[in-house]
């Protein structure tokens, strides 16, 4: 009798706790798990952790209003070191836990090793900060029937179209460039070399240099004795910082322009003075008293006590691109691939970015969110990035919508 009241009880207190995990699973539904990867550590960090913050900012936002029919988003982050097989080897993780979407990406080398993983699963990956054009182009019609890489930032082609543009405006007609030997360094000297021979200026002098290295000045001595008008960077913010200084250093008072990357505060601290009137494109400006004013700003802020974003136009893409990517989920009722896939293609829904107003920013040709119209040019002053022209900054004030 008392085997068979023990049974019962233990039978009693097992349907009561099915019971109770079956209430707390209908209470707390499964999040919706997107994966993160970008440089946290190194010297492309700034870019890493400003992006994160603007996409941990965007996600706190969405779930705040109740994620997804209930479901909150959970992001899943982890550290590519701005090395490319750690980040292929991070894609293939993220590919193989069933992660919904991506979002990240900082170095085109990482880039290009990781994106194979995501179009093999047939799971979106929004590029946050790489600026590398065949990111979004490797995949594109005609070459395959799909695509699942996305944009948010703009390309290097368009980078260096507006650096050219620029050196045409000052009058100059010949420029000595400088370029890291990653793969984001090579395509950029790639892509400057063809606009300057569509503005019709005189590449006098090329130079590479190693990430890590801290002395630049034999290359400098060199494409200033090239008869250069112009020294023309691209890189990342600890050598463009030693290029600044050995640039000064040797006398060189002609301008110095080059990729959006000289708006990271590695290369803003490191240079100090030589780094002043420093030259790039740029999506997003954080305009002095701005903080006070725009909500992006604010809520930055708050949620992480500074007014000093390491890298402010890699906060705002990932921003951006997160909830562009929330209203794609929105749009397709769920977490399906190729379905998510098609939402961004054809979002339905108008969202005001703190880049641009965004109207169906994607399309079944086209992945780039950003055009050239939505580019600024940027300039280092005092000790931080202003607008480079009057006009620039009135332009910032307006909706910068997609060019066709």
């Amino acid at each position: 009798m008392y085997k068979s009241a023990l049974n019962s009880a233990l039978a009693t207190g097992i349907l009561i706790l099915a019971f109770a995990g079956t209430s707390h699973a209908q209470q707390s539904p499964e999040p919706i798990r997107i994966g993160v990867s970008g440089p946290f550590t190194g010297g492309s960090a700034p870019m890493g952790e400003s992006m994160r913050n603007g996409i941990r900012l965007a996600v706190e936002e969405i779930n705040g209003i109740g994620g997804l029919n209930g479901r909150k988003i959970e992001l899943v982050e982890r550290d590519d070191e701005a090395k490319p097989e750690v980040g292929a080897k991070i894609a293939n993780e993220f590919t193989q836990q069933k992660i919904v979407a991506a979002i990240g990406i900082v170095n085109t080398g990482v880039g290009l090793a990781s994106i194979d993983a995501y179009q093999k699963a047939r799971i979106p990956l929004v590029v946050a900060v790489s600026t590398g054009t065949s990111l979004t182009k490797k995949y594109a019609p005609p070459a395959a029937p799909e695509n699942y890489i996305f944009r948010i930032s703009p390309t290097l082609d368009l980078e260096a179209k507006v650096v050219l543009a620029d050196l045409k405006r000052k009058g100059i007609d010949s420029a000595a460039i400088l370029a890291d030997t990653t793969a984001y360094g090579e395509a950029g000297l790639k892509a400057v070399e063809e606009q300057a021979a569509s503005f019709g200026v005189q590449v006098a002098s090329r130079e590479r240099f190693n990430i890590g290295d801290t002395d630049m000045g034999a290359q400098v001595k060199r494409a200033k004795a090239s008869g250069a008008q112009a020294l023309v960077v691209w890189g990342i913010g600890p050598e463009l910082a030693a290029i600044a200084r050995n640039k000064d250093a040797a006398g060189w008072r002609g301008p110095m322009l080059g990729s959006w990357t000289f708006s990271m505060r590695n290369f803003i601290d490191g240079s100090g003075k030589a780094g002043e009137g420093a030259l790039m494109p740029q999506t997003f400006i954080q305009d002095v008293g701005s903080s006070s004013k725009n909500s992006f700003l604010l809520a930055y802020r708050r949620a992480f006590n500074t007014d000093r974003i390491p890298s402010p136009m890699s906060a705002a893409q990932g921003y951006d691109g997160m909830h562009l990517l929330y209203l794609a989920l929105r749009q397709a009722n769920g977490t399906d691939g190729p379905k998510l896939k098609e939402a961004l293609e054809n979002l339905k829904f108008r969202y005001q970015g703190v880049i641009t107003s965004y109207n169906k920013p994607f399309s079944a040709q086209d992945h780039d969110a950003i055009t050239q119209n939505m580019l600024m040019m940027g300039v280092v002053s005092h000790g931080r990035v202003d607008y480079a022209y009057a006009d620039d900054q009135k332009r910032g004030a307006l909706l910068r919508m997609k060019s066709q």
